[in-house]
């Protein structure tokens, strides 16, 4: 079995990287070469902590694993990461463990990737302005992600933490772009062409008569039960996006809305797999707000590692072991 360890994984993908792959999952999923298997994520009653499982297999790829971990919140306070992820890959063949990841810095890159697909596919070809609701580590993540598909000008970003939006605003200005510290979330939502949110909140933070017409928005931080960014107005009023329709109406952003009867399962026929495959059109229309519910598959996780690993084993690094 091959060791990864965290600090290698950076060098071994690159953002360009995890987009092709992300991207190339989703597809296969959207032919049913691929499938993730149901979520485990609960919390755990200690530290504040939520744990979770999430398993699948691309045949398409032959990547075969699970990535398990979650959110320690308090984490932050003695200097460690706050979301912390290990990814287990199998042989397909023979069931025999072939590679164990480190998985902190891939989890925020795949995240970014599947909100870049989105924004390639759904964002007007023309926006600007990237709002981020949520200045913490992932939105560096998206930042980068998103520039890969969208020539952005200007950054507004919004968040409770002063230090949050300092740190942003120093990595957009060593990029060469603008940026403004948003005193409310209205005004970044206002702002945006395209919109991000990025937070662990459980009550809607953006609301609907803020969002302007021809708005994209990734909404990527309600992953369990319970959290929440939007308004569930504002989700009944976009043009929909999924990853996977079940995770969606159970933890991801379309949960409230669904639980409320204004957007049913017939409402969210579109995939982002539909669209990477090429099954599904983008954007109909420029003052169409799109929506795109990132609740995070584990298809993206494992076509994320083993990029890593077959770059590993290419390279001669990692430590080989046996169990």
């Amino acid at each position: 079995m091959l060791l990864i360890p965290e600090n290698l994984v950076p060098e071994l993908l690159s953002v360009t990287d995890a987009l092709a792959a992300v991207e190339r999952t989703f597809a296969a999923y959207d032919r049913d070469a691929a499938q993730p298997y149901p979520v485990v994520r609960e919390t755990i009653g200690h530290k504040a902590a939520v744990f979770g499982i999430k398993s699948g297999f691309d045949r398409s790829a032959m990547v075969l694993g699970l990535k398990a971990g979650g959110y320690w919140p308090q984490n932050a306070a003695a200097g460690r990461t706050n979301h912390q992820s290990t990814i287990l890959l199998f042989d397909p063949e023979t069931g025999m463990p072939a590679a164990l990841v480190g998985a902190n810095y891939l989890t925020g890159v795949r995240t970014g990737a599947a909100s870049a697909i989105a924004t390639r596919h759904l964002a007007r070809e023309g926006a600007s302005t990237l709002s981020i609701i949520g200045a913490g580590v992932q939105s560096r993540y998206q930042l980068h992600a998103t520039l890969a598909v969208r020539n952005v000008k200007t950054v507004v970003a919004w968040d409770p933490l002063a230090a949050n939006l300092e740190m942003l605003g120093r990595d957009v200005a060593a990029l060469g772009l603008g940026f403004t510290a948003a005193a409310s979330a209205e005004e970044a939502v206002r702002r945006a062409d395209i919109l991000i949110t990025v937070t662990p909140s459980n009550a809607a933070i953006v609301q609907k008569e803020w969002v302007r017409p021809g708005t994209h928005i990734n909404a990527m931080g309600a992953d369990t039960a319970g959290k929440q960014e939007l308004t569930p107005e504002l989700v009944a009023a976009s043009s929909v996006c999924v990853d996977a329709v079940e995770q969606a109406i159970t933890i991801g952003e379309c949960q409230h809305a669904f639980r409320l009867g204004l957007v049913g399962r017939s409402d969210l026929t579109r995939t982002l797999g539909g669209l990477a495959s090429g099954r599904q059109r983008g954007r109909s229309h420029d003052d169409e707000i799109t929506l795109f519910d990132g609740t995070g598959i584990a298809l993206q996780d494992l076509a994320a590692a083993g990029a890593v690993v077959a770059r590993a084993r290419e390279r001669g690094l990692g430590l080989e072991v046996e169990l």
